[in-house]
């Protein structure tokens, strides 16, 4: 049954299949003190959900086995990723340096979104293929087989049940790293109430390397296997849906959508290998986005320009709040008149930012 299992996923284009229990996960304890002392910020839904990630017999009664899947999304021919096994600094393209200082080397115009949004949204093209993976499983598993599929919107503490399957390992910051995929790919689980056995775990692999702490521009990863959500720019940039607190603006630099400084330098990417799934699903447009273009769009812009990729999560008052961070960090002068543009507009969240980084720039031209 595994083995009719995997030869499916690896034909629907998953790069990983493997098989853990439908036991709670170990790291439930941890799991609710991170919550009690309100490292998740307002991420208020790990919260009403947390009996669900602690037991997913809650999600799926009668549940005896959990598929967990992985799809690549690492692109082995492209220069950054060539280089940034070896990055200590976290230095990133566009000129912005992402040491915990947030200085720049050089100003531009140009932004930084996160690897995984630069492709049309992977809940569809995942949950597609997922959806037709579990059809596989209950049909193989004959009548009275019950399968629930996610693509990172169930309640389950996935890392966690990953590493329990040996898709990977959970490494300081708190990501999970693949032997042979490195940083670089999402996950998808099946949970189902066939009886499979189940896969060996695997160990942490991370050793004396802390280059991941080093790297985070805001000090989130506040000691190893911590994460302090409300200092993330994943978090900041994403999640938050209010102000950008004050002393954490200079260090998000020129990243508008997410961070991938904790992963790029983490020395396991070597290993990373390019998949086939999310191969075809590139946004070009993404790569090295124009500032100045992003903010003058407007709701009809944004959902032509966005629509069916990750961004769209972020809505309009959210990226071009970003977009003004970025510029207060790093935009020349040509971003003045933008910026000016912004501070009148109809969302006060986009118009505080704007004020914010018309501030920055100015201080910065005068120096």
């Amino acid at each position: 049954m595994k083995d009719a299992i995997r030869q499916r996923a690896r034909e629907l284009g998953f790069d990983d299949c493997r098989f853990t229990s439908a036991d709670p996960p170990e790291s439930g304890p941890q799991f609710e003190h991170w919550l009690a002392v309100g490292m998740h910020g307002e991420m208020a839904y790990l919260q009403r959900n947390a009996l669900k990630r602690l037991d997913p017999q809650q999600i799926l009664p009668g549940a005896r086995s959990i598929i967990t899947l992985a799809v690549s999304y690492s692109e082995v021919e492209d220069r950054e990723s060539r280089e940034e096994g070896s990055r200590r600094d976290g230095a990133r393209e566009g000129g912005v340096a992402s040491g915990r200082r947030g200085q720049v080397s050089k100003f531009s115009n140009t932004g930084v979104i996160a690897r995984y949004a630069r492709f049309a949204d992977y809940h569809t093209i995942l949950g597609a293929r997922l959806k037709a993976l579990a059809d596989f499983v209950n049909q193989a598993g004959g009548e009275g087989a019950r399968s629930l599929w996610y693509v990172d919107t169930g309640p389950l503490l996935e890392r966690d049940l990953a590493q329990r399957a040996g898709l990977g390992f959970i490494g300081k910051h708190t990501n999970l790293i693949g032997r042979r995929l490195g940083n670089w790919f999402l996950l998808g689980e099946i949970l189902t109430t066939l009886r499979l056995e189940p896969d060996a775990s695997e160990k942490n692999r991370c050793g004396s390397c802390t280059r991941c702490l080093t790297a985070c521009p805001t000090a989130a990863i506040t000691a190893p296997f911590q994460l302090d959500a409300r200092r993330c720019i994943s978090y900041l940039t994403i999640e938050l849906k209010g102000p950008i607190p004050l002393e954490l603006r200079p260090a998000i630099g020129n990243r508008i959508f997410g961070c991938d400084d904790c992963l790029a330098v983490c020395p396991w990417n070597r290993f990373a290998r390019e998949g086939s799934m999310m191969k075809t699903q590139k946004r070009a447009d993404l790569e090295t986005p124009d500032l100045l273009e992003l903010l003058s769009l407007d709701e009809r812009g944004f959902k032509r320009s966005f629509a069916g990729t990750p961004l769209e999560r972020g809505k309009r008052t959210g990226l071009l709040r970003n977009v003004c961070v970025a510029l207060g960090n790093v935009g020349d002068e040509q971003a003045l008149g933008a910026l000016q543009k912004a501070s009148s507009d109809q969302a006060p969240l986009i118009a505080e930012h704007a004020d914010w980084a018309i501030a920055q720039l100015r201080a910065r031209v005068k120096k």
